[in-house]
This record gives C-alpha cells, structure tokens and sequence, in this order.
C-alpha cells in the first residue's frame, strides 16, 4: 500500500473505491494480529499531534491506541492547548507542527481548517471530525458492516435516520457511492443536503453502481435494509434553541422497534456512532426529559440494548481502521 504513504484523510471523496477496500483489509488483518497477540510495529519513532477543538471519547481513544500499538509516540492539545484560532493562525500553526510531527490529527469545526492543516504542514492529516466529514467514522462502519454481514459492501442495503445534512450521513452517503452500496437517507426535506451536494453524490454513484436515495417517509427509507443507522439530532457547537425544533421533525424518524420490524427483515442491525442519548442516564438526558417530555431521542433504550445493536463493536473498529489509517498513510 505504497501508494498511500504521505497521504492525508479529509473526506472519503479523496479516495478511490479500491483504496477504501485495501484500508478496510488491512484494519481487519491489524484487528486480528492485535487479538492474536503478533501484530508488528510500522510506527516506531512517528510522531502525532492531536488537535481536539471538540472533545472526545472515542476519536481520542482510538488515535492514542493505535499510535501506541504501533509504537508512535502522540502529542494531545486540547481546546485550550495551543494558540490556535486565538494568536496564531491555522496556516501557521500547520507550518511550526509541520517541522516537529510526522501526523497531525484534527476534529474541530471548520472543514477549511483541517484542509489548511494538511495544504501548508507538509506531513499527512488525518480529520477525526469537521461540520462537514467525518471519514474515520465510516471506514469503522463499514468494518463492523463486513463483520456482521455474509453479503459483500456492495450487495448490502443500510438507512440513516435523522438529519440528512448531519456530518456522519453525509460521510456514509459519500462512501456508500464510492463503493456501489445502497443506501437510503430517511429525513425530512428540510434537512437534506444542499443540491450540489445530492448531485455529486448521484454522479459518483452513476460510476460505480450505488444507489443513494432520499426518503421523506422514514417506513420507506428502511424498506429491506440489513442496517439502521442513526446519530444525535443536534450536533456539537449548535445553539440549543434548535432542540425543540429538531425533536418536533425528527421523533418520527426514531429508531424503534417498529421502525426496525418495518425493515422486514428480523436480522436487521442497529448502527450508531456514539454518544448516543436513549435513556436518562446522563444530565443531557434528564434535560430533554424534564424540557421535552421524551426519555430518548434518535434511538430507544430498547433497540439500543438489544441483541441487534452492535454500536460497542462499532466504537471499538474506530481504534483497528484508524490504525489502519496510520499504517497506511504514516509506515
């Protein structure tokens, strides 16, 4: 995988059918060496800045530990670890990091940062999450996709449910197209994407065989699908205003048990990138049960803790496809 070396992860626009199915082999052969006790360090000496605007659980995780299997040494700055933003800007932050790092990764805000980073720094940027992308996310999912299905990416049916424009869909939607997958958005009209973007998607669709489609009906998005797939109904930095308004559209494209009988299929799974808010188990929780009157939002505790639900199995495919990542692009 020569190839990648040196390259950077900003969007899985960026990469060619081929090469998403050559990172996917190779964090499952990374997965089972780590299992089996034989994996071999690629990183010895590499160093990686981690740039966190949002916080984290799961992106910082993953990037610590699989820099660490491979034995790269990181550098965590959190939202208040650097002058970023405040006395330097992103173009020259990317050119100090740039001299002293091998890597740098960024989940932030803006999609125009992480691409500074990656245009004037000079090494390979990986994007753990911007409004706009979140590639690492998705090669987990497809991972985790290949893992609880006999049938090929490309044969495979999944439906996001929620807010068509939110940056994971988005993601899922762009490889889905990259790879020939069927995948269908269930969300109101109003939270689709921009036109440009539907016709990108549909034109690199038309290359490769996908079948990428809207659906305002939520019953007819999940027709015959071997996953659901949901995420939060208000995204890290929104105004808070906007959670009754977003509870009002979506309730009905929650992730219930019927909507998950209306797949008509009873091997159905239940995909979710995490956190995810089903009970009142948290302070965010109890909030939206004490303003909106609802104990869970885009998915309830019932499908959540149910058989079908392989979110943990997901969480944990961030770690072995972000190493593959790493591998790839870094040994």
């Amino acid at each position: 995988m020569s190839h990648l070396r040196g390259r950077s992860v900003l969007s899985l626009e960026d990469f060619t059918q081929t090469e998403i199915l050559e990172i996917l082999k190779l964090a499952g052969e990374l997965k089972a060496a780590k299992k089996g006790g034989y994996e071999v360090q690629r990183l010895k000496g590499k160093t990686i800045a981690l740039i966190f605007e949002k916080d984290s659980t799961r992106t910082r995780s993953s990037f610590e530990v699989a820099a660490y299997d491979q034995g790269a040494h990181v550098t965590y700055m959190g939202p208040s670890g650097s002058h970023i933003g405040h006395k330097e800007s992103m173009k020259d932050t990317a050119r100090v990091l740039g001299r002293i790092y091998d890597a740098i990764e960024f989940r932030g805000f803006a999609q125009a940062d992480v691409e500074a980073l990656a245009k004037y720094s000079g090494v390979p940027v990986y994007n753990g999450l911007t409004d706009d992308s979140h590639p690492t996310q998705v090669f987990a999912d497809f991972l985790t996709m290949q893992e609880h299905s006999k049938k090929s990416l490309e044969d495979l049916k999944f439906a996001f449910l929620g807010e068509g424009k939110d940056n994971v869909a988005l993601s899922l939607a762009m490889g889905a197209a990259k790879l020939g997958m069927r995948m269908s958005i269930g969300s109101p009209e109003a939270l689709w994407p921009n036109p440009t973007y539907i016709a990108r998607l549909h034109t690199i669709a038309a290359q490769s065989g996908a079948e990428i489609s809207f659906e305002a009906d939520p019953q007819k998005a999940v027709a015959g699908a071997d996953f659901l797939y949901s995420d939060v109904w208000v995204s890290m930095g929104e105004p808070e205003e906007i959670w009754a308004e977003r509870i009002k559209l979506l309730l009905p494209y929650q992730v219930n048990m019927a909507l998950m009988q209306a797949t008509g299929n009873p091997a159905v799974k239940f995909l979710h990138c995490l956190p995810a808010f089903h009970n009142t188990e948290t302070s965010v929780g109890q909030e939206i049960e004490k303003r909106y009157g609802i104990t869970a939002m885009e998915v309830t505790e019932e499908v959540f803790e149910s058989p079908a639900s392989i979110v943990f199995d997901e969480a944990e495919n961030r770690m072995h496809s972000i190493k593959a990542l790493l591998v790839a692009t870094l040994g």
